[in-house]
Formats: structure tokens, C-alpha cells, sequence
């Protein structure tokens, strides 16, 4: 009977990391539609896809799930496609990067903290990414572009000024005379460091829903981040609307469970249908 019992945990085991790394690969499309309060009817309906969380370089089925998401944003053609960190966790993935965010419509992209060599993962490795050709990288600064006859402002944090505390020094760049101001940030968390109304739109990542969960009655538990506070999807805050992604990599094992790899359409909309989003 011991045996039998032995054989069974085991079995239950194997099946269990089988379908962590099948679910690690196993890439999911979210179409959200997401209303901002005061969005100028003119950016009705824009479009972003909201990537994250790459971690190119180590042995992961989430490589292939970078790999769809691309192909993904690539054929879709949104307004805009804007990544929030955690491009790499090895030197030997920044080719393949490179080829990648080269492809994306419009990208916009920040750093992690896996980036600049600030991780806890023991199989990672920071690299300096300064640029990446065909996207424009933000580092605490901030651009302008023209969506529609419209405005758009769109920011980027460091992750370095966040780990020190701060917020870069974004909340100043914000552009009133804009007519959409979005911020990108590795972390999600900086939504409490902002004013009031400092952006329409704030897109974050870094928590990839936990990546390895336990379900209980009603929810589950984020082994990963077990106090994170905006873990995954669409958040009222005071600083903004805030979407995080579930990213599409992996981080210290090749393994996701119930907490499956997404890409995410951002359809922006006017409130008068109230609020929309995922959580």
C-alpha cells in the first residue's frame, strides 16, 4: 500500500510539472476593452497591444509564447505596441530580442529589473540594453506622438528609480495639453507614488499572475508575489487606469500554473458605458 501511495505522489508530481512547462508555452489572447474618463472621441476605439515580461535567454517554453505574441501584435497591426520590461534574463537571448521588438508596429518599450542585473532569479543575468532599433526605449523620460489628429504622450520609468524609491521623475514629464497620456513601467506598484490624475493610462507587469498559483474557493494564491497588490488586469487608481500584464516568460523555473502567458488588446473607449476592464 506505502508503494502504491509512493507511486501515486510521484505520478501526481510528473503530471504536475508536465503541464507547468505546457502551460508556460500555452499563449493566450485577451481582446480587453478599456474606458478612460474625458478620452477624446477621436481615440475611440485605438488600439494597443500591451506585451511584457520577455525574459529571453533561458531555457523556457515561454520563449514560444514571446514568439506567438509577436507574430501576434505583427499580423493584428495595433495603433500602438508597448512592452513593460524584463526584456531578457541572459546575454545569449538579446539577439533574438532584437529581431523580435525590431518587427513590432509602433513600439514603445521600458526596462526591468532583470534587465539591469536587480533579481532575485539565480539563473539570470542583466544585460545594458541602451537601445533597441525599430522601438524607442524610455529611460525617465518621455515622447510625443500623433494618433488620429490627436496627441499622445506616452512615458517610461526605469526600473532603477522605482528600486530606489521614486518615480523617475515621470509625474513631471506629464503633459497636460495632451490628449492621452500613457505611462509604461515595470512595476505596477507605481501607481501609488503618482498625483492624482497624473496619467489616463499606466501599463505594468513584473507579477506574471503569480506565475505559480494555488487555487482556493473564489481565487488563488500568487506563490510568486504573495503581496502584490495589483497582480493581473484593470485597475481604477487615483494616478490613472492601470493594466498589468501577465507578462510571457518565466523566471527562476520554466514553469506556469493557472497563470497562463498572455498578450493583451487594449481597446480604448469613451466611460459612457461604465468601466469595462479585466481583474
Amino acid at each position: 500500500m506505502t508503494w502504491i501511495l509512493v507511486i501515486a505522489v510521484l505520478a501526481a508530481a510528473a503530471a504536475a510539472l508536465l503541464w507547468g512547462w505546457f502551460e508556460a508555452g500555452w499563449l493566450r489572447i485577451r481582446v480587453v476593452r478599456l474606458e478612460l474618463p474625458g478620452l477624446p472621441p477621436e481615440l475611440h476605439g485605438l488600439r494597443i497591444a500591451h506585451l511584457s515580461d520577455f525574459h529571453l535567454g533561458v531555457p523556457s517554453r515561454g520563449s514560444r509564447a514571446v514568439e506567438q505574441a509577436v507574430a501576434w501584435a505583427v499580423a493584428e497591426q495595433p495603433d500602438l505596441t508597448l512592452v513593460t520590461g524584463d526584456l531578457l534574463s541572459h546575454p545569449r537571448g538579446e539577439p533574438r530580442l532584437r529581431e523580435l521588438i525590431a518587427g513590432l508596429p509602433a513600439c514603445y518599450a521600458v526596462l526591468g529589473n532583470h534587465d539591469i542585473a536587480r533579481a532575485r532569479d539565480p539563473f539570470s543575468r542583466g544585460t545594458a540594453v541602451a537601445s533597441l532599433p525599430g522601438a524607442t526605449l524610455l529611460n525617465d523620460e518621455a515622447c510625443m506622438v500623433r494618433l488620429r489628429d490627436r496627441d499622445v504622450q506616452i512615458a517610461g520609468v526605469h526600473p532603477s528609480s522605482l528600486i530606489a524609491g521614486g518615480d523617475g521623475g515621470v509625474a513631471r514629464l506629464a503633459d497636460a495639453g495632451s490628449q492621452l497620456r500613457i505611462l509604461l513601467s515595470h512595476y505596477p506598484d507605481i501607481v501609488d507614488r503618482l498625483p492624482a490624475a497624473a496619467f489616463d493610462l499606466i501599463l505594468a507587469g513584473h507579477i506574471h499572475d503569480g506565475q505559480i498559483c494555488v487555487p482556493y474557493p473564489g481565487g488563488k494564491l500568487r506563490c510568486a508575489h504573495l503581496t502584490g497588490k495589483y497582480a493581473c488586469g484593470s485597475y481604477r487608481t487615483p494616478a490613472g487606469t492601470l493594466h498589468v500584464s501577465p507578462g510571457l516568460g518565466t523566471t527562476f523555473v520554466p514553469f506556469r500554473f493557472l497563470a497562463r502567458p498572455e498578450a493583451t488588446l487594449l481597446v480604448l473607449a469613451s466611460p459612457a458605458g461604465g468601466f469595462a476592464g479585466t481583474a
